[in-house]
């Protein structure tokens, strides 16, 4: 008989940056560590991560057309983060906002394509050519 084990992410903590990119309407936010339900809501609460995603721009800054999403240190997503990024891109895209996922690690890509999410979003390998576009 076989054993099946949790996989468990040492030393990886869950966080969320969010950045103005220096390309005018761009903002760029950044997930770091495991992005599952129990890691995003034990440092967020679902308003706070609305909050991340809001479109309205900083004071001062241009209005923000493109929010580009940098997985590249994600090295896990289940299926409440996948469907989070799903709900963003759609609330996003009726606001007029793109959204583009970015950097994502082999796992993340897999679980992207698998479930054909990677059809609908739009993809970049990094974070500086979604900038770039």
């Amino acid at each position: 008989m076989s054993e099946t084990q949790a996989q468990v992410w040492k030393g990886a903590a869950f966080s969320v940056e969010r950045e103005e990119s220096k390309t005018p309407g761009t903002v760029i936010v950044r997930f770091i560590g495991p992005f599952t339900a129990r890691d995003m809501y034990n440092i967020l609460t679902p308003d706070a991560l609305e909050e991340i995603f809001d479109p309205q721009a900083a004071p001062g800054n241009d209005l923000v057309t493109l929010l580009v999403l940098d997985l590249a240190n994600v090295p896990y997503m289940d299926s409440m983060g996948l469907g989070m990024i799903v709900t963003q891109y759609v609330r996003l895209k009726g606001k007029g906002v793109h959204l583009v996922a970015a950097g994502m690690t082999p796992r993340v890509l897999q679980l992207l394509e698998l479930t054909k999410v990677n059809s609908v979003i739009p993809m970049a390998a990094t974070a500086a050519e979604a900038v770039a576009g």
